[in-house]
């Protein structure tokens, strides 16, 4: 049951970071179908700096050079959807499908070509960080406590208050739902559309490197992030793009999530024979019978995914 609940957190962390991301974006106005590329390029930078950092660098300081890292990565990454679907009013779903299949391809052949630059036999897209990983866990008894939980508190909380309880939230919100009065009294639709994005891609780089560093103590890059973008989504939808709300969702998907990893420590669960693979199957299955209930009471916000033209009324 500790393994459970502590691999539920740890999967409600990196869906709740990931959708928070797509909710920032979407409130501003951009559809953010990019989230699961945005992920595998904010873990290759994150994986690129814990292989590269200093020798000695270790706790701390390696979690916040990896921290910072990851969002750079995510961040230049994301802001190809800027330029595309905000500058020049490009399909908001088209170019977030492209980032997906780019971003797993790309970090593919980035690593093959660092492996290969390295040593002319590993061809591999794997990065290793078994030493590094330690850094961002910290042990209490039997429990694995990781960094990345309180980093999704955090950014929950803040996420709530600049949303809520700012100008800046409000202003990004109104654009989202009428970009044309918005920009009547004077808010520039295009900068808030910008960061909208950007911080997408923050929370959306935060949420790969935590992702990779959920499991193994290496990662092949060539397997992308599982799915965990679009299962990100589902969150936000589920979650009605509302920050209290995402979280809780986050963690009852990322609860099922966690039942692929240890529903063989259930000894009532291993006495069923139900095939391991249906338990990896589970959170896709649960999301989409979640959303087919749901979907017809979401409320997304009335402007997203409509490219904002200034002249029009």
């Amino acid at each position: 049951m500790l393994l459970l609940v502590q691999y539920t957190l740890v999967f409600a962390s990196v869906l709740m970071l990931v959708a928070l991301g797509g909710c920032f974006s979407e409130h501003s106005g951009v559809i953010n179908l990019g989230l699961e590329g945005i992920m595998v390029i904010g873990a290759l930078g994150g994986a690129l700096m814990m292989r590269y950092a200093p020798e000695g660098t270790v706790g701390f300081p390696l979690v916040m050079l990896t921290l910072i890292a990851a969002i750079v990565f995510a961040m230049a990454y994301s802001s190809l959807l800027g330029v595309a679907c905000i500058n020049f009013k490009a399909d908001q779903t088209i170019v977030g499908t492209a980032l997906n299949l780019m971003g797993t391809a790309g970090a593919t052949v980035i690593v093959k070509a660092i492996n290969t630059a390295e040593d002319v036999n590993n061809v591999s897209s794997t990065i290793q960080y078994i030493d590094q990983k330690k850094s961002f866990i910290v042990k209490i008894g039997d429990f694995e406590f990781s960094w990345f939980m309180l980093i999704a508190f955090i950014g929950l909380a803040i996420a709530y208050i600049v949303l809520y309880k700012t100008k800046f939230g409000l202003r990004l919100m109104a654009c989202g739902e009428h970009p044309q009065a918005a920009d009547s009294v004077g808010i520039n639709v295009y900068k808030m559309r910008w960061a909208g994005v950007l911080i997408s891609g923050v929370y959306g780089g935060l949420g790969g490197i935590c992702y990779i560093l959920s499991g193994v103590s290496e990662w092949k890059f060539e397997n992308g992030v599982a799915g965990f973008g679009f299962l990100a989504l589902a969150v936000m939808i589920f979650g009605q793009w509302k920050p209290t709300r995402i979280a809780l969702a986050a963690l009852l998907f990322g609860m099922f999530r966690a039942l692929s990893n240890v529903y063989f420590g259930f000894d009532f669960l291993m006495s069923m024979n139900i095939p391991g693979s249906v338990y990896n199957m589970m959170p896709y299955i649960i999301s989409l019978i979640i959303l087919a209930f749901t979907s017809k009471k979401s409320r997304a916000p009335k402007a997203e995914g409509i490219p904002y033209d200034k002249g029009q009324r």
